[in-house]
């Protein structure tokens, strides 16, 4: 099932009793109401046992917007029916959406000391401390931060009993070596400045997320002070290049869509980190001098 289809449990109780071929079974009954469909999938699959009956796997994937349906009913009794000892059921919810804590910030993810006693000793280490605000510009996500230490971790031996700085900067480059930062190569000049407009503003607000406004803006600050250099395009030509980047999910948006939210105002992260930008712009085919050099600088000297 996915969340983007199946937008309320009356829709995916019908998408199940098809998959799940029960429509033999339901013949010309008409049910009255979602309450007699959900008694009638129910009693489908406790008629069954652990031992002779086909086990059913359901997949849901965009999981979070299933969390909004309306009683969140069916998630219940799927995730109810999954314990008993009648059919085999099992439920795995998928989705990409990150859980966000006001509580939670860089402090709380340095403290990599605690997990990895190993590394303890390199958590002042300016390198690592830089290390460690790319990735949690990137994501914020713990378990992302224990597989690039596991990465450094993987280093030591007899010779090299401790890992260094170089260890996790090693780590962090491996981590970083895929496809996203293979696509920033086949974009245009005008996809790669939003892009770096996006960098600036995580920079200037610490990975808070952006909207394309704010994008917008940064990109006509770059163009009022080097016009020479770069065509200005129109907002909607600049709207659609924002688009395509947002189709090749090299920026997301962090909530669900809504109508009463112009999408200009939609509230976005970028999943790439300072460095693959960077390292992207050094093999970017003909770059503009003036492009690379906005990339390199700070927002200060806007």
């Amino acid at each position: 099932l996915s969340g983007l289809l199946q937008t309320n449990d009356k829709v995916a109780l019908k998408e199940i009793t098809r998959q799940l071929n029960l429509e033999n079974v339901v013949g010309d009954k008409v049910f009255g109401s979602f309450a007699e469909n959900l008694v009638f999938l129910l009693e489908a699959l406790r008629k069954g046992n652990r031992t002779s009956s086909c086990p059913v796997l359901f997949i849901l994937d965009e999981f979070d917007l299933f969390v909004h349906h309306k009683n969140q009913t069916l998630l219940y009794n799927l995730f109810d029916i999954s314990q008993s000892a009648q059919t085999p059921v099992t439920v795995i919810g998928l989705t990409c959406r990150q859980v966000r804590n006001c509580a939670f910030s860089l402090k709380a993810f340095s403290c990599f000391r605690e997990t990895f006693v190993l590394v303890g000793h390199l958590s002042e280490d300016k390198t690592v401390r830089d290390v460690l605000q790319n990735l949690f510009h990137y994501t914020k996500d713990l378990r992302t931060l224990h597989l690039l230490l596991m990465l450094a971790v993987s280093n030591v031996t007899v010779q090299h009993p401790l890992i260094t700085a170089s260890d996790l900067q090693e780590a962090s480059k491996h981590y970083r070596t895929d496809s996203k930062a293979n696509i920033v190569h086949g974009l245009s000049v005008l996809e790669i400045c939003l892009i770096i407009a996006m960098k600036h503003l995580n920079d200037v607000y610490e990975g808070e997320p952006f909207n394309f406004q704010m994008v917008y803006n940064e990109f006509q600050k770059f163009i009022q002070r080097k016009a020479h250099c770069m065509y200005n395009f129109e907002k909607p030509v600049v709207m659609k290049a924002f688009e395509h980047l947002l189709q090749l999910e090299l920026v997301k948006p962090i909530e669900r869509p809504s109508v009463r939210v112009q999408r200009e105002y939609l509230l976005m992260k970028l999943l790439l980190d300072n460095n693959q930008i960077m390292d992207a712009l050094q093999v970017y085919p003909n770059c503009p001098t003036d492009v690379k050099q906005w990339a390199a600088s700070s927002l200060s000297w806007l």
